[in-house]
């Protein structure tokens, strides 16, 4: 009942935040925007996602190996895939990180090393965001004179940031209990393993390198977008408005970040000078853009082993 509840909000959210944001939107005016360049921006947004889930791939697998969860790439990168199609039809902008979890660790893994190899990868990657968005507070800040979007974005930020540093810090740790006590022991292990991922001469760079690609491709899908309904927003500024978006879009509030995305991506707008609708208008298509990705994800699903499987021998308890 709790979880049909909490689906039931996210759902709810989902639809009040859309509404309110669609408010500004004139669908028949942007339906008119289109021609057949459209497709071409569109079709390269849909092309650009798919690098994106596989450079997550060459990060995950980075990771997944140190947790003691090795993947082929061909695995990985399906595991990938069907996480995407989950990410859209889950009560939650994480959704496929469960449908992964348990892939991983229906292979042998063992669910403590899956649960550990999603976690570390989640919190390298949102430490790299928040760093990405730091980096560039200097021009976020000249574009955005709203005191008011001024506030929220280093509110934002440096919530992210702060959790993340933490995070890493509570690795560096050596006090005994943390290693025991039944509250911070998986928490601890985790941190463990991302700073020695992170941290580590031969694996930190690439880890570094890959992180913060996965964001800046986030920003060429937008800028395709953009492109696709000649929208008046220069890369610059998409650049400086998407990943604090982004990153307000990971809050598991809503139904694939629907409603919440566009939402934020209208204030951001709207806090930089910009047309709030246009802000709307390009989540919107965003949007639209990892729904096709998804949904050749949940094809992938279907047609795959992995969902034939699911009814299978159990798991073998491995830790």
């Amino acid at each position: 009942m709790r979880r049909i509840l909490l689906s039931t909000a996210k759902i709810l959210i989902s639809a009040a935040l859309l509404y309110l944001a669609l408010r500004k939107v004139d669908l028949t005016e942007l339906f008119s925007r289109f021609t057949a360049t459209s497709l071409f921006w569109i079709g390269m947004a849909i092309a650009v996602t798919f690098l994106q889930i596989f450079v997550g791939v060459l990060r995950w697998r980075e990771v997944s190996a140190a947790c003691g969860a090795p993947l082929e790439l061909g695995r990985a990168m399906r595991y990938n895939v069907i996480g995407s199609f989950f990410n859209q039809t889950l009560p939650s902008a994480i959704g496929g990180d469960a449908v992964r979890l348990w892939m991983v660790a229906r292979t042998g893994a063992g669910w403590r090393a899956a649960t550990y190899s999603i976690f570390v990868d989640r919190a390298i990657g949102l430490v790299a965001l928040a760093v990405l968005i730091v980096a560039s507070l200097p021009w976020s800040y000249t574009l955005i004179t709203d005191p008011h979007g001024r506030s929220a974005l280093l509110l934002v930020d440096f919530a992210a940031l702060a959790g993340g540093i933490g995070f890493l810090i509570f690795g560096a740790l050596t006090w005994p209990w943390l290693k025991t006590w039944w509250a911070t022991h998986h928490i601890h292990a985790c941190a463990v393993i991302a700073n020695r991922v992170i941290f580590n001469r031969k694996s930190g760079p690439m880890i570094a390198i890959l992180s913060i690609l996965v964001h800046v491709l986030a920003v060429v899908i937008a800028w395709c977008v953009v492109q696709s309904i000649a929208a008046p927003v220069s890369f610059a500024q998409v650049f400086l408005l998407v990943p604090p978006v982004m990153l307000i879009t990971l809050m598991p509030i809503s139904i694939a970040g629907w409603g919440v995305r566009e939402a934020s991506m209208g204030l951001a707008f709207g806090f930089a000078g910009l047309a709030a609708n246009e802000g709307v208008n390009i989540s919107l298509l965003f949007g639209a853009v990892s729904f096709i990705v998804g949904a050749f994800g949940g094809l992938v699903w279907i047609l795959s082993g992995e969902k034939a499987a699911h009814s299978a021998a159990p798991i073998a308890a491995r830790e």
